[in-house]
């Protein structure tokens, strides 16, 4: 079944990266995972990509996922942005 939400140009379900920047730390990857993983409670850690800037000083973090409404990655977005350890979002 699909969802087209009049305000997204998205059909859900849908596959959908949602990319997150913070300070370079062992456990920012885990802290991006948790937010995701409260709204997508069957996601799996093989969902996540990292990657360190070239000066070492900032961790990009990409989780993909199925996101199944516009009400869902809105949610993720505004855990992830109110999280201090998160600079930007994508």
């Amino acid at each position: 079944m699909t969802d087209h939400d009049g305000e997204t140009l998205l059909e859900f379900p849908c596959e959908f990266p949602v990319k997150a920047f913070g300070q370079s730390s062992d456990g920012f990857p885990f802290t991006v995972f948790a937010i995701v993983q409260r709204h997508v409670p069957d996601i799996t850690a093989d969902a996540i990509q990292c990657r360190r800037s070239e000066g070492g000083k900032y961790d990009a973090v990409t989780i993909s996922f199925t996101a199944t409404s516009k009400r869902q990655l809105d949610a993720i977005y505004q855990d992830l942005t109110a999280c201090p350890a998160v600079i930007m979002v994508l």
